[in-house]
């Protein structure tokens, strides 16, 4: 079996590329990006900003293969693994400050790193296997384990496999669909860490 990167995208404050290619160099918020690629869904601006830059990287990497996710795979075999470093800790600071009067509710919901990965799977509605796990670091090596096993050993058809972080309000993205196509870059702890490391630039 071949496991193959078919799309990847990076994603920083200072830009976004899928493939390597341009979409954009100026990101000035995640609100100011959703708007200029007309994208529609109103629940976006409830979610913090952990939840928007996942939701948004994961939009703009789908959009290009949309088609080919609805007509060849069955969305209950399709595995979403995030590994985040900060996760939510912004919106727990702001919740405990909110102790001290009244509790809010719209914050509880997301005082959980893997709520990110639910608004993924809600909008696109996968159901395979996830994962939402913590390292200090971008961990080429965590990734390729949790793939490579999901896609080899637990049935499943493809994966939406990344690193999404937020720290000092910046965003660092990196996201992958990797597939047994056998379509795209060879699927390796060594092409990983590659891809993360260009930031984009090719």
């Amino acid at each position: 079996m071949k496991l193959t990167i078919e799309h990847w995208l990076r994603l920083t404050n200072y830009g976004a590329w899928i493939d390597g290619q341009t979409l954009t160099q100026d990101i000035t918020s995640a609100e100011a990006l959703f708007r200029s690629q007309a994208f529609n869904y109103a629940k976006f601006f409830k979610m913090d900003q952990l939840c928007k830059w996942a939701w948004l990287g994961t939009e703009l990497l789908l959009n290009r293969i949309e088609s080919s996710i609805k007509q060849s795979y069955n969305k209950s075999q399709i595995a979403v693994v995030f590994v985040t470093a900060e996760g939510c800790m912004e919106v727990d600071k702001r919740y405990r400050q909110s102790m001290h009067t009244i509790p809010s509710p719209a914050l509880f919901v997301y005082t959980l790193n893997n709520i990110m990965l639910g608004e993924v799977c809600i909008r696109h509605g996968f159901k395979g296997e996830q994962a939402c796990l913590s390292s200090k670091d971008f961990d080429a090596d965590e990734l390729f384990f949790w793939a490579a096993d999901l896609l080899t050993h637990r049935g499943m058809d493809a994966c939406l496999l990344g690193w999404i972080n937020m720290s000092n309000h910046q965003p660092d993205l990196c996201l992958f669909w990797v597939t047994q196509s056998g379509k795209g870059q060879p699927f390796s702890i060594q092409s990983l860490q590659q891809l993360y490391s260009t930031n984009g630039f090719m």
